[in-house]
């Protein structure tokens, strides 16, 4: 039986866990092999998804694994945004303990919170890793007391509350267990896991195996990745798939993996305890369990948390529909959403019947963002709607998602944001000054964060920090005033000019440059008072032979409002589409043609 550690790394968004493990990989020489030379890669090597490049989030959980003093250590790198935590609840399945790792300065966060909130309730034994040391004004020894006080409102057991902390620098490669003493490597931190962390229990028996995650490959097709609960899983070998909704199914192992470094390599067989890939597997989903021919017995599914938010998606049925994308059908669109819902666990969608509409519901603003992202760039033409919050009928009584709410921002702002707080039915549960900064926490509707992210960063001028974790559903608190002003419309379609543009510049602000293309109903800008305006942006100068005093009068326009598409989402009325191709993103009316428009409204 080899000598085995599981573990799973849970920190904040930027609290540094990504480049903890590289730092890891690299200690224990896989890059090199693998990779090169690590000294010349700069990027993070786990983080290879282009978005999660982009953004410097990590968005889905990945496995990689180590050897280290003739210790196999499997990592999981988890998502630190409450937004993915369907990938974190089906990640902690396969450890046996977790690295919390907490920015020396900032200290624990709500995201924090929410994962470490569920691996206590695992079992699971945690290291603490204080990150970030080298900063200045970082605080390591209260952060540590924080951490204590923070895992004994989360009700840990006494073996929990009695962790082993190790300070260090990640980016600088080094590790401690004396914050004051740096070291020349992280090899403290590899030793804390080996002497810590429990290595699995070896349980004997018919072999079972809780699909946790899946990867792909071109050549093999969907391979099944779990952790080998109990018994030895043998290549070859012909097993049981118990499904979730109780069917049984006989299938064949054709090929068994385990992981190693980056990548896979090939094995005879696995035992209860290590981290595994099956190929050859045919129909499964997330959740399912390989178990014995002769007597099957599953595990229990994967518990995940309720969606609390819905978006439309419908196909683009916009004037210019078809020009900028690949995939533009109901049939394309349907098909994509189905893929994505075999490995996105907290994803439902809904299919209506009548109309090529789609109910995509998911666990907020940013994971149903990141799915449209993705297959905007993957070639898709889509629109889709504001979001909603799901309210759910509890004995009666109609009730709301409630989220805590967590703003760390400078001094001076911290009145403005109270104030904007409290007008969409926040309530403020707590407030401290760190070093020079306020930390406002509050309960607060899911539906008053929609849009807030831009007013904090717009008033805190991009210094704020913000995080939110869904709480509860709780009765419904009631109306919570929108945006008020109105839009401005495109009346017709053509080529907008500057000249137009010039000249209706006390309307409001714009959305669009000039020698944009646009159509009838598109939302071009934002109209500085209340009520929607009709706009002719596409009129050019009617030039003549005669010269006038206005003639050399140069159009100076300011730079337009570029959103990013969760601001778009968060932007848009209920009678707006965001319309979303590869190139471009416009906002647009959901009925195009004026006359209908006013109709309707009647």
């Amino acid at each position: 039986m080899q000598n085995i550690r599981n573990i799973a790394i849970i920190a904040h968004v930027d609290h540094g866990k990504t480049t903890l493990v590289d730092k890891m990989l690299y200690t224990a020489k896989v890059v090199k092999e693998q990779h090169g030379d690590f000294q010349e890669t700069k990027e993070l090597i786990l983080d290879n998804n282009e978005l999660e490049r982009e953004r410097g989030i990590t968005i889905l959980a990945k496995n990689v694994a180590i050897e280290y003093k003739g210790c196999k250590i499997n990592i999981i790198d988890t998502p630190g945004h409450a937004d993915f935590g369907g990938e974190v609840e089906r990640v902690l399945n396969m450890a046996d303990g977790v690295l919390l790792l907490v920015d020396a300065f900032e200290g624990p966060m709500p995201q924090t919170r929410f994962v470490l909130q569920k691996a206590l309730q695992m079992n699971l034994k945690p290291i603490v890793v204080i990150n970030k040391v080298d900063k200045l004004n970082c605080r390591p020894d209260e952060v540590q007391e924080a951490v204590f006080d923070l895992m004994v409102n989360l009700d840990a057991t006494d073996d929990q509350l009695d962790f082993q902390t190790i300070y260090g620098s990640a980016k600088n490669g080094w590790m401690s267990t004396d914050w004051h003493k740096p070291t020349q490597d992280i090899t403290a931190l590899l030793d804390a896991i080996i002497e810590y962390i429990p290595a699995p229990t070896v349980l004997e028996g018919s072999p079972q195996m809780l699909i946790t995650s899946l990867d792909y490959n071109p050549y093999v097709g969907r391979i099944a990745v779990g952790r080998v609960h109990r018994g030895t899983l043998k290549d070859g070998q012909i097993v049981t798939l118990a499904k979730k909704d109780g069917t049984r199914q006989k299938t064949k192992i054709k090929e068994l993996h385990t992981f190693s470094g980056m990548g896979h390599v090939k094995t005879d067989a696995v035992t209860s305890g290590d981290i595994c890939a099956l190929i050859g597997i045919e129909g499964f989903e997330i959740g399912d369990t390989i178990c014995d021919v002769e007597n099957p017995e599953p595990l229990k599914p994967i518990a995940i948390d309720e969606p609390t938010m819905s978006m439309v998606f419908t196909i683009n049925d916009s004037p210019f529909f078809g020009q900028e994308g690949k995939y533009v059908t109901s049939r394309h669109i349907h098909e994509r959403l189905q893929k994505e819902l075999e490995k996105n666990l907290a994803l439902r969608v809904e299919k209506n019947p009548n109309e090529d509409v789609w109910h995509v519901f998911g666990r907020g603003v940013l994971h149903l963002s990141v799915l449209i992202e993705t297959m905007r760039r993957e070639g898709y033409e889509l629109q889709v709607g504001q979001p909603q919050v799901i309210i759910k009928e509890i004995d009666g009584v109609k009730c709301e998602p409630i989220e805590q709410l967590t703003v760390n921002t400078p001094e001076e702002c911290s009145g403005k944001i109270i104030e904007y707080v409290s007008t969409h039915k926040g309530e403020m549960t707590r407030m401290e000054m760190v070093n020079d900064r306020v930390q406002l926490e509050f309960t607060i509707p899911s539906r008053g964060i929609i849009g807030m992210r831009t007013y904090v960063m717009n008033v805190s001028a991009g210094e704020a920090i913000m995080a939110h974790r869904f709480l509860e559903f709780q009765p419904y608190k009631g109306e919570i005033e929108k945006r008020t002003n109105g839009s401005l419309i495109a009346m017709e379609s053509g080529t907008a000019y500057a000249y137009a543009l010039d000249k209706l510049q006390d309307r409001g602000r714009f959305f669009i440059y000039p020698q944009d293309e646009v159509y009838a109903g598109q939302v071009v800008g934002e109209n500085a008072k209340e009520g929607d305006i009709v706009i002719n942006v596409t009129k050019s100068k009617k030039l003549t032979n005669m010269r006038s005093k206005s003639a050399d009068d140069k159009a100076t326009l300011p730079p337009p409002v570029i959103f990013s598409l969760e601001e778009a989402l968060e932007y848009i009325k209920e009678d707006e589409y965001v319309e979303v191709t590869p190139t471009k993103m416009r906002i647009r009316k959901i009925i195009l043609d004026e006359l209908e428009r006013k109709r309707s409204q009647r």
